[in-house]
C-alpha cells in the first residue's frame, strides 16, 4: 500500500479488518473456557486445558512470525515458492518436535517429573494435545496466506478466514457439549483445531487469485524482489527464536506455578484471566503486519503510525481499566466465565495488576514492525530473551521467596518483563532510525 499522505483514517481502514481478526480469535479463549467450566471436573479440565493450549502455542512457536515474514518478502514467483518451501519444512519440524514430545516416557517426565501435575491433570492434558496435531500446521500455513493477503491490501480476506474459523470453532464446541459426555479439555481442543483447519481452507481459497497474480507478474529483468534460502533463513531464525523464547515461556511459568502458593487454583484460573487479557493484547499484536505494510521505503507512515499507536494504546488501557477496578470483573468471571466465588475473586488482582500489559503490547507490536522492515530482526529476538529472563527470576522470587499467590505473581512478572522488552528495542530502534 502506498505510504504516502498517510492519515488516520487510511491507517484505520487498514489496520481494523486484521485488529478484528484477532478480536475474533480472542474471544475463542473465554468462549471455550465458559464451557468447560459449565462441565464436569470444571477445575481439572480447566488446567488442563490450559497446559495443553500453552504446548500448543509452543509448538507454533518456529512458524507464528511467517505472517510478518511473507507479508514482507513475498513479491514475485521466485520469493513466493521459496518462501512457501521454507514454511513446508518448518510445518513439517513442529508437527514431528510435538508427536514426539507426546511419547508417554518424555511426557510423563515433562508433567510429572519436571512440572508436578497431578496424575488426573496430566492424563487429560496428554488426550487434549493429541487433537492439537494439526494445530500448528495449519497456524504456519494459513498464517503465510494471510500474510500475502496483508502485502497486497485485502486485509478484509484475513477477517473473513477468521470468522470462518470462529464459526466452525463454535459449532464443533456446542455440538460436543450438547450430544456427547466428553471431558472439558477435550471439547477445547477438538474444536481449536477444527476451527484453525477451517480457516486454513478458507484462506487457501482467498488467496488463489492473488497467488496466481504474483506468480504471473512480468519480471522485466527486476530481480530485486528474489531472495535465497540463506536470506530467508536470517532474516527468519530471530523471528522464530523471539516466538519460541516467549512462547517456551509458558510451560516453565506453569512448571513453577505449580509449585506456589494455592497452585491448582492458579492454573484453573489462569487460562481465563489470559483470555480476557488476550482480548486486549489482541488489538496492539493486529498492529505489527500493519506497521510493517504501510511504514514505507523512506519512513514516511513512521510517524502517522506512531500516532496512531499512541492512542490505540490509550484507548486499549482505558477500556481494560474500566473492567478491572469495577464490579465488571466480578461479573465477567463469575457469570460470563462461569468461576465458581472462590476463583473468580482470586482472578480480580491479577487482572488488576496486567492493565498494563495492553499498552506495552501496541508498543511493541510497533517497535517490532521497524525492525522487520528494515531486516534487521535479531534486536527482536534478544528483547524476547530479556523479557522472558525478567519473567522467570521474577515469578521465581516472588512465589517461593514471599510465597505470593501463583496467578498474582505471574501477573507481576508478565508486566516486568514486557516492560524490560519494550525499553530495549526504544533503544535499538532509534539506532535504526537515525
Amino acid at each position: 500500500m502506498n505510504s504516502t499522505n498517510l492519515s488516520q483514517k487510511k491507517i484505520f481502514k487498514f489496520w481494523y479488518p486484521l485488529a478484528a481478526t484477532w478480536l475474533m480469535m480472542a474471544f475463542e479463549g473465554p468462549f471455550l473456557a465458559a464451557i468447560i467450566a459449565r462441565l464436569p471436573e470444571a477445575k481439572i479440565n480447566l488446567a488442563a486445558y490450559g497446559v495443553a493450549y500453552s504446548f500448543g502455542l509452543l509448538s507454533e512457536a518456529p512458524v507464528i512470525m511467517m505472517m510478518a515474514a511473507s507479508t514482507r518478502l513475498v513479491a514475485n514467483r521466485q520469493s513466493y515458492l521459496k518462501l512457501r518451501n521454507f514454511n513446508y519444512g518448518l510445518i513439517a519440524l513442529v508437527t514431528l518436535t510435538l508427536a514426539l514430545g507426546l511419547i508417554p516416557p518424555v511426557f510423563d517426565f515433562i508433567t510429572g517429573s519436571l512440572m508436578n501435575l497431578p496424575k488426573k491433570v496430566s492424563d487429560l492434558t496428554h488426550a487434549s494435545l493429541l487433537f492439537l496435531l494439526p494445530w500448528p500446521g495449519a497456524i504456519a500455513y494459513r498464517r503465510f496466506l494471510q500474510g500475502i493477503l496483508i502485502a497486497n491490501n485485502k486485509t478484509k480476506y484475513v477477517s473473513f478466514g477468521t470468522l470462518v474459523r470462529l464459526l466452525i470453532m463454535a459449532a464443533t464446541a456446542f455440538v460436543l457439549f450438547t450430544f456427547t459426555k466428553i471431558d472439558g479439555a477435550l471439547l477445547g481442543t477438538i474444536a481449536l483445531s477444527s476451527g484453525v483447519m477451517a480457516e486454513m481452507f478458507a484462506s487457501q481459497l482467498m488467496c488463489r487469485p492473488t497467488i496466481k497474480r504474483i506468480c504471473n507478474k512480468k519480471s522485466n529483468g527486476d530481480t530485486t524482489g528474489n531472495i535465497s534460502y540463506k536470506k530467508i533463513y536470517i532474516f527468519y531464525y530471530p523471528l522464530a527464536l523471539a516466538t519460541f523464547i516467549g512462547l517456551g515461556a509458558q510451560p516453565l511459568i506453569i512448571l513453577l506455578i505449580g509449585h506456589s502458593y494455592l497452585a491448582l487454583e492458579s492454573l484453573a484460573v489462569l487460562p481465563v484471566i489470559n483470555s480476557l487479557i488476550f482480548i486486549f493484547r489482541s488489538i496492539g499484536l493486529s498492529f505489527q503486519e500493519a506497521g510493517i505494510a504501510l511504514f514505507g521505503k523512506n519512513k514516511e507512515g513512521y510517524l502517522p503510525l506512531k500516532s496512531f499507536a499512541t492512542k490505540l494504546a490509550f484507548f486499549n488501557f482505558g477500556v481494560l481499566a474500566l473492567i478491572a477496578f469495577t464490579p465488571m470483573a466480578d461479573f465477567w468471571y463469575g457469570t460470563v466465565s462461569g468461576l465458581t466465588p472462590l476463583l473468580a475473586s482470586l482472578s480480580v488482582l491479577p487482572t488488576q495488576i496486567l492493565v498494563a500489559v495492553p499498552v506495552l503490547s501496541v508498543l511493541i507490536s510497533f517497535q517490532r514492525s521497524i525492525q522487520v522492515v528494515y531486516r534487521n530482526t535479531s534486536p527482536i529476538s534478544t528483547a524476547t530473551a530479556l523479557e522472558v529472563s525478567v519473567i522467570l527470576i521474577t515469578l521465581f522470587g516472588l512465589t517461593y521467596a514471599w510465597e505470593v499467590v501463583g496467578v498474582t505473581a505471574a501477573a507481576i512478572a508478565l508486566v516486568s518483563g514486557r516492560l524490560v522488552s519494550n525499553i530495549y528495542l526504544y533503544f535499538m530502534n532509534n539506532k535504526v532510525l537515525k
